[in-house]
């Protein structure tokens, strides 16, 4: 591994100006087609294997062309406080108001609310259903102009209008955030180099990286069904592990060039070493983020998938591209002083430094540093405990948003259940009397605890299915309507006795549901597959049993804590108004699975730079002690900065207005910061200390079975008999006036 890296290191080098072509084209290519894609799709609310989603299905079967995806709005009318939406003045500019919708050239239909009992109890709140042909991100703005026109005659009429619905849903997944991570990544990249070539080149290579994977993802969106938050991710993650994987080959150059290798063989040595543990750390990442895919869940498959072709795009890049770059500026790069030097350059290597300071204070103290670290995130992890999953909605918005203002009108009007009603299907195919069945059904769920009113059955043209829609009493996301809708389900056998017909409960409400119960039984499953697979991997990077254990229960550690500091500020509500959290609620169903697959990849990324600087030392003869500083010594400064993009990149995304990206981001970046900072610089080295010589060992007959990857480069340092790879020296060169 390392030799074929080496080479191909130096073939970048030599051949540059054709690499870098090359991935310029690629860019140019895959912007090209991205610009002429159709546009993504939306989110797919899908989850096989479902009641809910059988229910849908049954839906699409039994009542054909009543599925739509064209836009929806529900214009919610309020009247002032002491007046009634039936007042005659009122009326007439609630109806003058859909009548103007109606007359748009997109609109389906526009349902007058006093037609279609729409209006609430006490007469306070009207809402106008409408609906479009078009896609929301089809709508022309006559369409979007005409709905707000029509909402302001109604306003300037003295009722308090807001809108809901997709028609005017803003695209919250782009804006400034990845500027602001790009920001702060450039910042610790600069403070860390102190060279601008040095710092620009990983965010120049991250950015191409992410320009081919993103637009390749828009390019391929509308065929393989990759939505808008799949980009997004693939930005965030592109960002993230691009900068960091070129940082990595970029400063083991410097680091080489310090040694006093001339250009080429520098790069060559820096891909040969750095190189193989940034394929490594990559294939970690690839591997969690494409067992996603094996959980049942389309969308979060088709998000790993993706986001595992960008990551598989920046360690190519990182070994290709960056070489290639440091052909045209290899002298650029190094730190000035370097540059400046008036004595040999090989004199400046070797000093003790923060990370050799920190190393040895750990040496000193390790059982102590070790309790410190676990009972710390240990605490931290405790609000997991209480982690509830679900699939927040408009109620999550900011409040200075329409549709978050229209989701609280309606819950005050109509009862928080409003929001959320149960769409019951019956399937009566099998009952003697079908209306008969249907009747019962109706019923009885009508009986059920927490169920304030259900409507009249609603059968397709043959007659043998029938649609109800139950209100519960609470709101979507309120843990006692997940027991509502367990109680309706429970008496489905009781309903096929008695009359004959199939029930089953669906609506957005039961779905958001069955996505949190599946994801929480495929927690489990999804982490012993994941960590298996990234245990053997290690085994083979590292040649023992006990340093990958150790990096795997670390990782577990880090994601609990990170798990619980979701769980307080999201659930629990601290610290939300300083992140912009508009309305606390349970966690998106879909982000722990997410973020463990994310998070375990890069902490992994973590453990083999600093563990391989480690090994190498030990292999070279150091005592375990001592091979722990030098892996700090060499490795540490470079860990804290490419942490501290990540963490810069990932938070940067808490500004986003999408409470998925909000959370995710914020979740990675406190993820980094555990693992990167407590498990990586602290407890890791206080359990190598502990250990000792053990912590290398590895049995016999495992040793003859696994695979020998020279991930540290140790074939580097030994005479090749081709001269390809010579032995490395430390001999001074005279190669910076090249």
């Amino acid at each position: 591994m390392a030799q074929l890296l080496y080479r191909l290191g130096r073939m970048a080098f030599r051949q540059r100006r054709y690499i870098t072509l090359m991935w310029v084209a690629l860019l140019a290519v895959a912007g090209f087609a991205a610009a002429n894609a159709p546009a993504a799709p939306d989110d797919e609310a899908g989850m096989p294997g479902t009641e809910s989603q059988r229910a849908f299905d049954l839906m699409d079967q039994r009542f054909p062309g009543g599925k739509s995806d064209g836009a929806d709005a529900r214009l919610v009318f309020v009247a002032p406080n002491g007046q009634k939406v039936t007042a005659t003045e009122n009326k007439k500019a609630i109806v003058d108001a859909v009548d103007a919708v109606a007359k748009g050239a997109q609109t389906d239909s526009a349902l007058n609310p006093f037609t279609s009992q729409a209006v609430s109890e006490d007469g306070s709140t009207a809402y106008a259903t409408i609906t479009y042909k078009a896609k929301a991100a089809d709508l022309t703005q006559d369409s979007k102009s005409g709905l707000q026109a029509a909402a302001q005659t109604a306003r300037d009429a003295g009722l308090t209008v807001e809108i809901g619905g997709s028609a005017l849903a803003e695209d919250e997944f782009g804006g400034s955030s990845e500027v602001f991570g790009v920001v702060g990544a450039a910042v610790i990249l600069l403070i860390t180099f102190g060279s601008l070539a040095a710092a620009g080149m990983p965010l120049l290579t991250a950015l191409i990286g992410v320009g081919v994977g993103v637009a390749s993802i828009t390019a391929l969106g509308s065929t393989l069904g990759l939505s808008q938050t799949t980009t997004t991710l693939g930005v965030m993650l592109g960002l993230a592990v691009g900068i960091d994987y070129a940082m990595f080959i970029v400063s083991r150059y410097r680091e080489e060039r310090v040694k006093g290798h001339d250009p080429e063989k520098a790069v060559g040595l820096a891909v040969g070493s750095a190189g193989s543990a940034v394929v490594f750390a990559g294939l970690t990442v690839v591997i969690a983020l494409a067992g996603l895919s094996v959980i049942g869940i389309p969308m979060l498959a088709k998000m790993g998938l993706a986001a595992a072709g960008v990551v598989t795009v920046a360690v190519v890049i990182a070994l290709t591209l960056v070489p290639a770059l440091l052909g045209f500026f290899h002298r650029a790069v190094l730190p000035r002083r370097t540059r400046r030097a008036k004595e040999p350059v090989a004199s400046q290597a070797g000093k003790p430094n923060a990370g050799t300071r920190w190393a040895r204070f750990v040496l000193r103290r390790p059982l102590l540093v070790l309790l410190l670290g676990v009972v710390g995130l240990g605490v931290i992890a405790v609000p997991a405990l209480d982690l509830q999953l679900g699939l927040p909605g408009d109620e999550v918005k900011a409040t200075s948003t329409t549709e978050r203002r229209a989701y609280d009108d309606l819950a005050s009007g109509f009862g928080p259940g409003f929001n959320g009603p149960l769409t019951v299907v019956v399937d009566a195919k099998g009952a003697e009397n079908p209306k008969a069945a249907a009747d019962t059904v109706a019923a009885e769920v009508a009986g059920t605890k927490g169920i304030v009113s259900v409507s009249p059955p609603v059968f397709n043209k043959a007659g043998d299915t029938a649609l109800l829609s139950a209100v519960p009493s609470t709101a979507p996301t309120d843990s006692r309507t997940d027991q509502v809708i367990h109680d309706v389900r429970e008496q489905a056998d009781r309903f096929r006795s008695d009359t004959g017909a199939t029930v089953l409960v669906s609506g957005m409400t039961a779905m958001n549901i069955d996505v949190a119960q599946k994801v929480k039984s495929a927690l489990v499953p999804y982490i012993a597959i994941v960590v298996g697979l990234a245990f053997l991997l290690m085994m083979v990077i590292f040649r023992s049993v006990l340093v990958p254990l150790k990096a795997a229960l670390g990782f577990l550690l880090s994601v609990s804590a990170a798990l619980g500091a979701v769980v307080a500020v999201f659930q629990w509500g601290w610290l939300s108004g300083f992140l912009g959290v508009e309305q606390t609620g349970p966690i998106l169903s879909m982000m722990p699975l997410f973020m463990i697959g994310i998070v375990f990849g890069l902490a992994m990324d973590y453990e083999v730079f600093l563990v391989t600087r480690m090994r190498e030392a030990y292999v070279r003869g150091d005592s375990p002690g001592e091979a722990v500083v030098s892996g700090f010594r060499n490795s540490a400064r470079v860990v804290v900065a490419a942490a501290l993009i990540m963490m810069a990149v990932f938070g940067g995304f808490i500004g986003a207005g999408a409470s998925m990206i909000k959370m995710i981001g914020f979740s990675m970046a406190i993820a980094v910061f555990f693992d990167a900072f407590v498990v990586r610089m602290a407890i890791v080295p206080a359990v190598l200390a502990l250990l000792g010589d053990r912590a290398w060992w590895l049995p016999r007959w495992l040793e003859r079975i696994l695979p020998h990857v020279d991930v540290e480069g140790e074939a580097l340092t030994q005479p090749h008999e081709k001269g390809e790879a010579p032995q490395s020296s430390t001999e001074p060169e005279s190669v910076l006036a090249r």
